[in-house]
């Protein structure tokens, strides 16, 4: 399992990440949540080997990962936030980059891009060259492409963006799929509806602070809250969002 023991991430003394733990187990999915700037894109660099820790440490199956970085990142697969891919090779030439750089069989690798891109709707346009993806296609190979070597954890970083709503509702059974077969995965997302359908458990955090980690019924249980939504919003102390929208409204039909 992944186990995250006191992370703390600190910039110029002031932490971004504070003391942040939490485990995912086999089979589990966890909700990473927070405002901006509450930490998650610091810590999904850190549990994705791309940054140091101040303190604390990221355990995989009891080990440091910094004791094997290579062999840790070679079972995890991350759908970044941004889609930075080479424009000027094609879908399938990426994915064969991707395949190469994991060592993947030639036979395997080849038979895994052709079924994904099928499946995900991809199989056309696998001969275009990424400059010309719209940015929903490029987020669909972001997925294919963590998803060839079939990775014991994977880690999801807003992979909604950009999807239409078959594909969306396509990633979501297939959250649930891979959650199924025993697949560790960490999903930070905004999207809270999403979240509360797919993830077994949730943390939340506000200024790099952990204000709550457990599963999702027993933080709504806890807090008394009829959704995940509902919970967020009262934990962080967010602005009253109808008020905002009415404000918002007065504003610019009163001018």
């Amino acid at each position: 399992m992944l186990e995250v023991r006191s992370l703390t991430k600190c910039y110029s003394s002031i932490p971004a990440v504070d003391k942040v733990t939490f485990t995912i187990r086999p089979g589990e999915v966890l909700g990473y949540l927070g405002p901006n700037g509450s930490g998650k894109s610091t810590t999904v660099k850190i549990i994705t080997g791309l940054l140091e820790p101040t303190s604390g440490t990221v355990l995989f199956r009891g080990a440091n990962i910094k004791d094997d970085l290579a062999a840790y990142k070679a079972v995890v697969g991350h759908v970044p936030e941004e889609a930075n891919l080479y424009p000027f090779l094609s879908g399938l030439e990426y994915l064969e980059l991707i395949s190469r750089l994991r060592g993947l069989p030639y036979r395997t690798a080849a038979c895994r891009a052709d079924s994904l891109l099928r499946l995900f709707a991809m199989y056309p346009h696998r001969h275009l060259a990424i400059s010309a993806y719209s940015k929903g296609m490029r987020q669909r190979i972001l997925l294919i492409s963590a998803l060839l070597h079939n990775p014991e954890l994977i880690i999801f970083d807003e992979p909604l963006s950009g999807l239409d709503v078959t594909s969306a509702l396509i990633f979501r059974k297939l959250v649930s799929a891979l959650s199924r077969e025993g697949k560790m995965i960490f999903y930070c997302s905004h999207v809270l509806e999403v979240v509360e359908k797919v993830c077994s458990h949730v943390t939340i955090l506000q200024q790099g602070k952990q204000l709550a980690y457990g599963r999702i019924e027993e933080l709504k249980n806890f807090q008394a809250m009829p959704s995940l939504e509902a919970a967020f919003a009262h934990l962080v102390q967010e602005v009253d969002a109808e008020e905002s929208a009415m404000a918002m409204v007065d504003a610019i039909v009163s001018t």
